[in-house]
């Protein structure tokens, strides 16, 4: 229900897309009312089965913190984290090794979503997200953030971790074989990978830099940053994709930005916290850690190092 996909449930839980559905079908016949509406490529709660997931979630969530209380005697905790696809497999998840090499006693959940968070009815205790923060005012220039962060920012503590830059990427032998990119305008020579939960992107980037995306512009549609970038190094064009996703791509990987990413979105990367347990020694440690790798990005431009290369190939 917190998925809204059983291929995404199956995934978290390690089990297949098929055992989800048959728990959920004998649960299902058990209740004698039907759970979910199904369709071709998604799933949909009844109306009985959101009110049974509201009810129900309050009681699996206090099995799951009186279970970690009892097991508080062994020192260790257990935090819920919820980060972003893209964010989580192409820059968290190589980290998080060292965390827990360093913290031992601090077990992660990792989880990933790009919905916003909802910190009252959910178990997660800390978040990463992309978007606006209320009360910010932001230039029309700046590429939209088409993302809510949270569903209510009632008890939720928000600090800046990152910018939200979006940078154009591609592969070293499209480039090689493709028309010269200079300027903006030239990207138009080549099929533009769009991203569906940003798909403003690149109609703003380019408006940033004075150019109108045309109606009629070579595109593909990707659902999430990642399979935009692993389309570009299949060389099936080029993808416009946040800046920190390419902070550890390594130069095996036959990708170039052709252009330099220059441009701030209306909105940045935020560290979301439940206010209730941001005393708490655990969170306390995570986020450090968090702000830390954060920092290392700055001390890094890879994306400048990605553009010399595109440069240094075009000589």
């Amino acid at each position: 229900a917190r998925n809204l996909s059983f291929t995404g449930a199956a995934a978290e839980l390690h089990l297949t897309q098929g055992a989800i559905s048959r728990q959920i079908r004998i649960l299902e016949e058990f209740l004698g009312r039907k759970l979910f509406d199904r369709f071709v490529r998604r799933v949909e709660l009844t109306s009985v089965g959101q009110e049974y997931y509201l009810e129900i979630q309050q009681a699996l969530l206090d099995i799951e913190r009186a279970t970690q209380r009892a097991m508080g005697s062994s020192g260790r905790a257990t935090l819920t984290l919820s980060v972003m696809p893209t964010l989580a497999a192409s820059w968290l998840m190589p980290k998080l090794a060292r965390f827990v090499e360093v913290h031992p006693h601090v077990d992660i959940r990792l989880i990933t979503s790009i919905e916003p968070v909802n910190f009252r009815s959910t178990e997660i205790d800390v978040a990463i997200r992309v978007g606006r923060l209320p009360g910010e005012v932001y230039r029309k220039e700046q590429p939209r953030i088409d993302l809510e962060m949270v569903s209510s920012w009632k008890g939720v503590g928000a600090e800046y971790l990152l910018p939200d830059v979006l940078v154009p990427v591609m592969s070293r032998k499209l480039l090689a074989r493709g028309p010269q990119i200079v300027v903006p305008r030239d990207l138009l020579h080549y099929p533009l990978l769009h991203t569906a939960s940003r798909k403003h992107a690149w109609g703003d980037w380019l408006a940033a830099h004075d150019v109108a995306l045309p109606e009629s512009a070579d595109t593909l549609d990707f659902g999430h940053f990642f399979m935009g970038l692993r389309a570009a190094q299949g060389g099936k064009g080029i993808a416009i994709v946040p800046s920190i996703v390419l902070q550890d791509i390594d130069d095996t990987d036959d990708m170039v930005c052709p252009l330099p990413g220059d441009v701030h979105s209306a909105g940045s990367y935020y560290l979301l916290t439940r206010e209730s347990k941001a005393k708490d020694s655990s969170v306390g440690i995570l986020r450090a850690w968090l702000m830390s790798e954060a920092s290392k990005v700055a001390s890094r431009n890879r994306v400048a190092e990605l553009v010399e290369a595109a440069r240094t190939q075009a000589a």
